[in-house]
């Protein structure tokens, strides 16, 4: 049965219908994996009995001609999202056993299109990090290896867990989040497909809050038709997010193969950093290559304030993080380390309960948000945006399709490598923070393999609500480039 799991999601899809399988052997199948690859800590909360429940309930549906867009496909669910009845942490202590009597928007829509649930992916703590390593679970292992080596490589961050499990063929898909490239560096570094929606596009409720005007759910798959069909099901508006936008869903899987001759893809200069490594220069020149000869035209843009997006994030976002997670307090749920007075058991709470990123990152935007601060950075930082923002839509204005970049600095690292230095960790975002300041969305797709072997990623920025020219074009990466799977190790 191991083949069911090398399955795309489109080939699934049509196996089922075809009755060459059933939804519990395909998701039998990938709890078997799930089993196997332990050592890659992926899963922090598997749901084997829930997981066959909902297959039987499935293979039920599709015998009757009723299964859904997602009919028996079994998914990974990254655990940021509230699941009923289901341990619900965001990776934390503060949250010890917290489990939610109600269900994240983006995982009913799921469930109401005939998703199964495998279980509950890891992720760094409440989303803060670039590398999956300050989950309080510990650390997710990348499935791909450095030729020749036997270092234990990150799998990129917050969706770590997400893109590990998606790429070692333990889960179809899964449902991630990101706020400055959380989605997308992941995918980059695991050889996956990662879509970071326009802001608005996917409902943010029952999803554990890190920078509310950042925040954004998307898929990480194995290929871009998988990455459409997936976003399909999860994009809706809801009346329960007020950030959540009125309009229809398109059919993102109909703009696959969908001819891209004749659009504009712009080459931002300002990404053109000093000591980039040539092979990330070599692969973006390769990938303007492809496009080209698909009939697109490249041109170069300007994105002259593209130099203050990542300081500006470290403002906006740890700002919005410690507004966010002053509710957890010890008083209400989670954990609860007691103290003589009230305000004792708060501070002995917070000082256990949240690990050493999220305590830097809330300080800092205590800090940015205090009297006689707020105008100097807070203020400033906003102002930044609105000129980041500006910049894309000049880029737009003058018919610019899509954007084209790297989508992450270097491949990926070892575990550890990169810990004791925060800056150097937050460089990592340095392709991908523009896009959650402007509400873009971004597509991050394999685009090859740096001299060690390690995968690399193109990211491709479209205009808001404009999923469909990125679905395109990314398709066009994806079969130039060919898929890559990691040679099987654990």
């Amino acid at each position: 049965m191991t083949d069911l799991t090398s399955m795309t999601i489109a080939e699934a899809r049509n196996g089922l219908a075809k009755k060459s399988f059933t939804s519990l052997e395909l998701t039998d199948a990938h709890l078997a994996a799930i089993e196997a690859a332990r050592s890659l800590n992926a899963f922090v909360l598997e749901t084997p009995d829930r997981a066959r429940a909902m297959a039987r309930a499935i293979d039920a549906k599709i015998a009757k001609g009723e299964g859904g867009p997602l009919a028996g496909i079994p998914l990974g669910i990254k655990d940021l999202f509230a699941t009923k009845d289901v341990r619900t942490t965001a990776c934390s202590k503060i949250l010890g056993d917290f489990v939610p009597p109600y269900e994240s928007t983006v995982t009913s829509q799921l469930w109401r299109d005939g998703a199964v649930m495998l279980g509950k992916l890891n992720n760094d703590e409440f989303a803060m990090g670039s590398s999956n390593e300050t989950s309080c679970f510990g650390p997710v292992v990348n499935p791909w290896r450095r030729e020749g080596s036997n270092t234990t490589l990150v799998p990129g961050g917050s969706s770590g867990g997400s893109a590990s499990a998606v790429a070692a063929l333990l889960c179809m898909g899964a449902t991630a989040t990101d706020t400055g490239g959380s989605i997308r560096q992941p995918a980059a570094f695991t050889a996956t497909v990662g879509v970071k929606p326009t802001y608005g596009r996917c409902s943010r409720w029952g999803i554990v809050a890190f920078a509310s005007s950042l925040d954004q759910a998307g898929p990480i798959a194995r290929t871009v038709r998988d990455s459409a069909i997936l976003m399909r099901s999860m994009a809706g508006h809801d009346p329960k997010d007020t950030t959540s936008v009125n309009r229809a869903v398109p059919d993102y899987e109909a703009a696959i193969g969908k001819s891209v001759k004749g659009m504009k893809i712009g080459i931002p200069r300002e990404y053109r950093l000093d000591g980039m490594p040539a092979e990330i220069e070599k692969l973006w020149s390769e990938g303007g290559a492809w496009l080209k000869a698909a009939g697109a035209e490249l041109v170069e843009v300007s994105l002259p304030h593209t130099k203050y997006a990542l300081p500006a994030y470290y403002i906006v976002a740890p700002a919005e993080a410690s507004s966010n997670l002053a509710r957890y307090d010890g008083v209400r749920y989670g954990l609860r380390v007691p103290g003589r007075s009230i305000g004792e058991m708060y501070e002995n709470t917070r000082a256990e309960g949240f690990g050493a990123e999220v305590r830097r990152r809330v300080m800092i935007g205590t800090y940015v948000l205090s009297a006689g601060y707020y105008d100097a950075y807070y203020l400033r930082a906003q102002k930044v945006r609105t000129l980041i923002k500006k910049d894309f839509e000049d880029c737009f204005a003058k018919g610019v399709d899509a954007i084209l970049t790297p989508a992450t600095p270097s491949a990926a690292f070892g575990v550890g490598e990169k810990g004791a230095d925060p800056v150097e960790m937050y460089l990592n975002d340095i392709f991908t923070v523009t896009v959650n300041m402007a509400g873009l969305p971004g597509i991050a797709v394999p685009a090859g393999k740096d001299a060690q072997g390690l995968p690399l990623g193109l990211q491709l920025i479209g205009r808001p609500f404009d999923e469909e020219t990125l679905f395109s074009l990314g398709e066009v990466v994806e079969q130039a480039a060919g898929r890559f799977t990691p040679p099987r190790w654990w």
